[in-house]
């Protein structure tokens, strides 16, 4: 295959605004249900609007709620430290109340303590800066 066409150039353009904005909707719904994380679904949101859409890209980067924290991550691979020491505590609360109340299966709660686990080591070695 000597290039791509424009047809596949469309469809990958249009696959990633589809992505974004899943992505977006998801961290929006992340910021009132403490269960889902909105982070990562807002910088897959950026990422994708970065490859697709430079309108989409600066709307998002301009936005008052999300630009500071992607324009943070994008410079400096930091997060603020208010966002590190509320997630944390969300993560482990959220997992540890689901892994006590919700979940019953020994296998299950030890895949879900697992998983909590790292995702906390993870957030707690991303550097922060105000």
């Amino acid at each position: 295959m000597k290039g791509s066409s424009a047809f596949d150039h469309t469809l990958v353009r249009g696959s990633l605004i589809v992505v974004g904005t899943v992505s977006l909707g998801l961290a929006v719904i992340g910021l009132v249900l403490p269960v889902l994380p909105s982070t990562p679904f807002l910088l897959l949101a950026a990422a994708c609007y970065a490859r697709a859409s430079e309108r989409l890209h600066r709307w998002l980067l301009r936005n008052r709620y999300f630009g500071p924290a992607i324009e943070r991550w994008q410079t400096s691979r930091t997060i603020s430290p208010r966002a590190k020491w509320t997630a944390i505590p969300l993560v482990v609360l959220t997992i540890g109340a689901s892994t006590v109340l919700i979940v019953e299966e020994l296998v299950l709660r030890a895949v879900l303590l697992g998983t909590g686990v790292l995702v906390t080591i993870f957030l707690y070695r991303i550097p922060t800066r105000v």
